[in-house]
Protein backbone atom coordinates (compact mmCIF):
# COMPACT_ATOMS: atom_id res chain seq x y z
CA UNK A 1 0.00 0.00 0.00
CA UNK A 2 0.98 3.30 -0.88
CA UNK A 3 1.71 5.99 1.65
CA UNK A 4 -0.35 8.49 -0.96
CA UNK A 5 -3.20 6.09 -0.31
CA UNK A 6 -3.11 5.80 3.83
CA UNK A 7 -2.59 9.51 4.22
CA UNK A 8 -6.29 9.38 2.73
CA UNK A 9 -7.68 7.50 5.11
CA UNK A 10 -9.65 8.24 7.90
CA UNK A 11 -7.98 7.64 11.77
CA UNK A 12 -10.46 4.81 12.17
CA UNK A 13 -9.81 3.27 8.58
CA UNK A 14 -5.80 3.21 9.82
CA UNK A 15 -6.47 1.80 13.24
CA UNK A 16 -8.35 -1.20 11.43
CA UNK A 17 -5.30 -1.26 8.67
CA UNK A 18 -2.55 -1.28 11.57
CA UNK A 19 -4.26 -3.54 13.48
CA UNK A 20 -5.07 -6.18 10.51
CA UNK A 21 -1.46 -5.80 9.45
CA UNK A 22 -0.19 -6.60 13.27
CA UNK A 23 -2.82 -9.68 12.98
CA UNK A 24 -1.06 -10.85 9.68
CA UNK A 25 2.61 -10.14 11.48
CA UNK A 26 1.61 -12.30 14.20
CA UNK A 27 0.25 -15.15 11.88
CA UNK A 28 3.66 -14.57 9.63
CA UNK A 29 5.64 -15.09 12.88
CA UNK A 30 4.08 -18.27 13.89
CA UNK A 31 3.98 -19.68 10.59
CA UNK A 32 8.09 -18.87 9.83
CA UNK A 33 8.93 -20.73 13.62
CA UNK A 34 6.52 -23.91 12.90
CA UNK A 35 7.53 -24.08 8.97
CA UNK A 36 8.63 -22.53 5.87
CA UNK A 37 6.82 -19.68 4.59
CA UNK A 38 5.72 -18.92 0.98
CA UNK A 39 6.75 -15.79 0.58
CA UNK A 40 9.33 -14.24 2.68
CA UNK A 41 9.03 -11.11 2.06
CA UNK A 42 5.73 -10.78 3.56
CA UNK A 43 7.03 -9.73 6.90
CA UNK A 44 8.95 -6.89 5.82
CA UNK A 45 6.02 -5.59 3.78
CA UNK A 46 3.64 -5.87 6.80
CA UNK A 47 6.38 -4.26 9.58
CA UNK A 48 6.66 -1.52 7.15
CA UNK A 49 2.77 -0.76 6.89
CA UNK A 50 2.30 -0.68 10.51
CA UNK A 51 5.62 1.82 10.96
CA UNK A 52 4.13 3.39 8.06
CA UNK A 53 0.29 3.75 10.08
CA UNK A 54 2.18 4.54 13.22
CA UNK A 55 4.12 7.33 12.09
CA UNK A 56 1.04 8.96 10.11
CA UNK A 57 -0.69 8.69 13.10
CA UNK A 58 1.47 10.13 15.32
CA UNK A 59 1.81 12.72 12.82
CA UNK A 60 -1.66 13.66 12.74
CA UNK A 61 -1.83 13.74 16.47
CA UNK A 62 0.67 16.02 16.86
CA UNK A 63 -1.03 18.64 14.39
CA UNK A 64 -4.44 18.65 16.29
Amino acid sequence: MKVRDLREMSDEQLEMTAREAAETMFRLRIQSETERLDVPSQLRRNRRLIAQVRTLQTQRASTK
